[in-house]
């Protein structure tokens, strides 16, 4: 069975071990790192891992690493492992979650051949209901391609796309939930705004979205033709949804996007810049 690494242990690492723990991988096989002891402790009482606070040791012998530090932190953790990653046989595929750090980044800090995924998940994987898309490096073949995809299917669904779709993909899906709690947030104070009770008035709005999604996941299903089907003519759902276009909700979401890639394109570039810098 896959030996594992997941260095950096927060929300996003912790969800990938209990997906993956959850979705049948031995334990036994699963190696974390963080840098506090208690925190290694609370892991392997809560998960069975083998928890460790040296980041090259939970990298020995792993065949697929995730890199689930902070974007500013993670090209210095993976020039840390690198030496230890190239001396693994065979040689590990380093999966990063980082926004905004490039596959030529991860590649000019890991050394010459590395094999690195660049990943972008959402926090509904915290829930088992993430989105992750993966875009592979020039080293990685199908095989181990495959397999980052398999292993993070255990928290969601998996996207592959190519890297100059990762911005686009950040927009869309890694920062897309905090717009719909947004939406939600408004919701709620638009209900107790009628009158409701803020508890009822979350209770509803909550429910909706999570309906809603539900519907969307529905094979074949179109939101446009989801939105047809409760708008009534002369009805309710229209009046809102007229009010909703007339205040320009598309163009805001357009708007609100394009930054959010346009930054995510910044993030990038000052990685490509720092790591240019570096070896003049």
């Amino acid at each position: 069975m896959t030996s594992i690494a997941v260095i950096g242990c927060g929300k996003i690492g912790e969800a990938l071990v209990a997906g993956l723990t959850a979705a049948g991988v031995d334990p036994a096989n699963v190696t974390v790192s963080n840098r506090r002891e208690e925190r290694s402790a609370e892991l392997t009482e809560r998960y069975g891992v083998t928890a460790v606070t040296d980041n090259s040791e939970a990298a020995t012998g792993a065949e697929i690493v995730f890199l689930c530090v902070k974007p500013d932190k993670t090209l210095a953790v993976a020039e840390e492992i690198a030496e230890t990653v190239n001396d693994n046989e065979p040689t590990s595929t380093v999966a990063s979650m980082a926004a905004g750090v490039t596959l030529g980044a991860l590649e000019a800090a890991m050394g010459a051949g590395a094999a690195v995924v660049r990943v972008m998940p959402n926090t509904p994987m915290t829930v088992g209901k993430g989105v992750s898309a993966i875009a592979a490096g020039r080293y990685v073949d199908d095989e181990a391609a495959d397999a980052v995809a398999e292993l993070l299917s255990s928290v969601g669904d998996v996207v592959r796309v190519a890297e100059s779709d990762m911005d686009a993909v950040t927009a869309l899906a890694g920062s897309a939930p905090a717009y719909l709690f947004l939406v939600a947030e408004a919701l709620v104070d638009a209900g107790v705004s009628l009158g409701l009770r803020r508890e009822v008035a979350t209770q509803l709005a909550a429910g909706s979205v999570a309906g809603a999604g539900a519907m969307l996941e529905q094979e074949g299903a179109d939101p446009a033709d989801l939105r047809a089907a409760v708008s009534s003519p002369a009805g309710t759902t229209v009046a809102a949804l007229r009010q909703l276009e007339e205040s320009g909700l598309r163009g805001m979401f357009f708007r609100a996007t394009e930054a959010c890639a346009r930054r995510s394109a910044e993030l990038g570039a000052v990685d490509e810049e720092d790591e240019g810098s570096g070896e003049e």
